[in-house]
C-alpha cells in the first residue's frame, strides 16, 4: 500500500549528516496575481451605470504551462550554484529534465531498490531483509535479497519502471556489490522514481523508502521517499546519489535523481552538496510535470 506524501515547502538547511550509516566506505560491501483594473470615467453621453462596460470588465491572467525549458533552466542554475561552491561535479533530473553531469557514476546502494522489489515478488517472506536494505542500507541483507533473485528479474522491474537498463552480474571491484557498479544515470533513475509507483510489487519497498536514515539531500524534504547510494570511485573521490519522490509546495508528487562529488572527493562534502542542491530545488519541482504513478 503506498503512503501518501503530504505537502511540503522546501526549506532544507545545510547540514553534515548525523545518520550515516557505518563506515561509508559503500554504505557498508509562486504568490497570488493581483489584477488591476482601472475603472472607466463616465462621458457625457453615459452617465454612470451600475453595469460596467466589457472594456472595464477584469481580465483574468492566463495561465500558463511550465515548460521542459523552464524546468532545465532551473536545473542547470541550481547545478551552477552547487558546482561555483563546492568544486567538483553534480547532476540532477526532475521528471524528464536533466542538469550536470555525473557520467561515470555508479549506482553504488540505490540499485538496492529495484533488487527488493524482485526480490519480494519471489520471496515475500523477506521483508525484514529488505527493509534493512532499504531504511538503513544493509549490505549483508542486500547481498541476501540478490541472491534470492536473478539479474533478469531485476532488469525487469527496471523494464517496466521506464528505465531498462543492464545491471552488472560480475564483481568487478572487489569489496564492493555486483549490482552496486551498475551505471544507472540521473535520467534513467529520475524516470524510473516516475513510473515507480505502477511496477507490480513495489507498494511495500516505497513504504520503507519513505523511513530512510538520512537527514541530507532529499532526507530534508518531509515526506520524501527515496533512497541514497554511495561508494568511492576508482580515483577514490567519494560519488553520492539518491533517488526518489517527494512533494512540491503543492504537494504532488515529482520524481527526482540527484548527485554529486565533492572537489575533494569527501563523503561529507559530497552531502553537503546534495542538500545546497535540494534548497535550490524549488522553482524546479513547483514547475515539474507530477510523477506517472502517485
Amino acid at each position: 500500500m503506498r503512503k501518501a506524501l503530504t505537502g511540503g515547502v522546501l526549506g532544507a538547511a545545510l547540514c553534515l549528516t548525523a545518520c550515516t550509516v557505518g563506515d561509508p566506505l559503500e554504505e557498508p560491501a509562486p504568490g497570488d496575481v493581483t489584477t488591476v483594473t482601472e475603472t472607466a470615467k463616465p462621458t457625457p453621453e453615459s452617465p454612470e451605470s451600475s453595469e460596467p462596460s466589457e472594456a472595464t470588465q477584469p481580465k483574468t491572467p492566463e495561465k500558463r504551462e511550465p515548460s521542459g525549458a523552464d524546468v532545465t533552466a532551473e536545473l542547470t542554475s541550481a547545478v551552477d550554484q552547487v558546482v561555483a561552491a563546492h568544486g567538483g561535479t553534480a547532476a540532477v533530473s526532475v521528471g524528464e529534465s536533466t542538469a550536470g553531469d555525473a557520467s561515470g557514476f555508479a549506482s553504488w546502494s540505490t540499485m538496492k531498490v529495484p533488487v527488493a522489489i524482485a526480490a519480494l515478488k519471489e520471496h515475500p517472506e523477506m521483508t525484514v531483509e529488505a527493509t534493512n536494505a532499504i531504511e538503513v542500507s544493509d549490505n549483508g541483507a542486500a547481498d541476501m535479497l540478490w541472491n534470492a533473485t536473478t539479474p533478469e528479474a531485476v532488469e525487469a522491474v527496471l523494464a517496466e519502471g521506464g528505465s531498462p537498463v543492464t545491471v552488472e552480474r560480475n564483481i568487478t571491484r572487489p569489496g564492493f556489490s555486483a549490482f552496486g557498479q551498475t551505471q544507472w544515470s540521473v535520467a534513467d533513475q529520475a524516470r524510473f522514481a516516475s513510473n515507480l509507483g505502477c511496477v507490480a510489487g513495489s507498494g511495500p519497498v516505497l513504504e520503507m523508502m519513505g523511513n530512510v536514515a538520512q537527514n541530507y539531500g532529499l532526507g530534508t524534504i518531509p515526506g520524501a521517499r527515496f533512497k541514497g547510494g554511495w561508494g568511492p570511485s576508482i580515483s577514490g573521490a567519494y560519488e553520492v546519489r539518491q533517488l526518489g519522490l517527494v512533494p512540491d509546495a503543492a504537494g504532488r508528487t515529482i520524481p527526482v535523481a540527484i548527485a554529486a562529488s565533492a572537489a575533494d572527493g569527501t563523503y561529507e562534502s559530497a552531502q553537503v552538496m546534495l542538500t545546497q542542491l535540494v534548497t535550490e530545488l524549488g522553482p524546479a519541482l513547483n514547475a515539474a510535470p507530477e510523477a506517472a504513478c502517485t
